[in-house]
């Protein structure tokens, strides 16, 4: 579902990413982990196709980040630091706006069937900028499911949210996984990583250093892994 193929991104002299390459399959629940600057971000961004790789190409569903962006875009789901959220919107213009982009089909249950799913529905009329950062988090996500994209690419969803907030996300996540969506996701809480997802790819200084099934590891060998001391 998820192909890269000798990644490489370079801004100006700095390497941020180094000869990358990796298969995620339908279904699979994975977790990108590194340290602040290894550059889980700018790799999930280029999935994402929110900018283009030096060298290298990326395939999702089956559609290249080269030739076929618009295809792949509707197949992926992102959820980032930036959001996505228009300020001077309230919480239900803004999902109709994206769902108008993807053709959401009776794209007014569905916004209101995920206000309420993310708790934010009595909140639907306000604008977006009235919101907590817990609060747009959980819209972002409202927006990233809103088309039921086949491929999730969460960077640190869980940044900003209360305990509820997380809870709700982790419930989610959980359905999201049963019903065979593909999740690549940035996260720092190694715990969850090792709990819950299937394998785990760990970037350090812009090279993929390690590709493991979560199963077989401990807290001990990530922390080794990711260089921590």
């Amino acid at each position: 579902m998820i192909r890269a193929l000798n990644i490489s991104k370079s801004f100006g002299l700095k390497n941020a990413l180094d000869g990358i390459s990796f298969e995620i399959s339908a279904g699979e629940y994975v977790a990108l982990l590194g340290v602040n600057g290894a550059g889980k971000t700018t790799l999930v961004n280029l999935l994402a196709t929110l900018m283009r790789p030096t060298k290298g190409e990326i395939f999702i569903a089956g559609f290249s980040g080269k030739t076929q962006s618009l295809h792949l875009r509707r197949n992926i789901g992102v959820m980032s630091h930036a959001g996505f959220l228009y300020n001077d919107l309230s919480a239900e213009e803004n999902l109709h706006f994206y769902g108008r982009m993807f053709d959401v089909p009776d794209l007014k249950k569905r916004a209101e069937d995920l206000l309420r799913k993310v708790g934010l529905y009595n909140r639907r009329d306000d604008r977006v900028r009235t919101f907590s950062r817990g609060m747009q988090q959980r819209l972002s996500l409202a927006r990233t499911l809103l088309h039921n994209p086949a491929v999730l690419l969460l960077d640190e969803p869980f940044a900003g949210l209360d305990i509820h907030a997380a809870d709700m996300l982790k419930r989610m996540l959980d359905e999201l996984i049963a019903a065979h969506h593909t999740v690549l996701l940035t996260v720092h809480d190694i715990d969850y990583a090792l709990e819950k997802t299937q394998r785990i790819l760990i970037l350090r200084d812009g090279k993929l250093v390690a590709d493991l099934p979560t199963k077989m590891q401990s807290l001990h060998t990530i922390r080794e892994e990711l260089a921590i001391r």
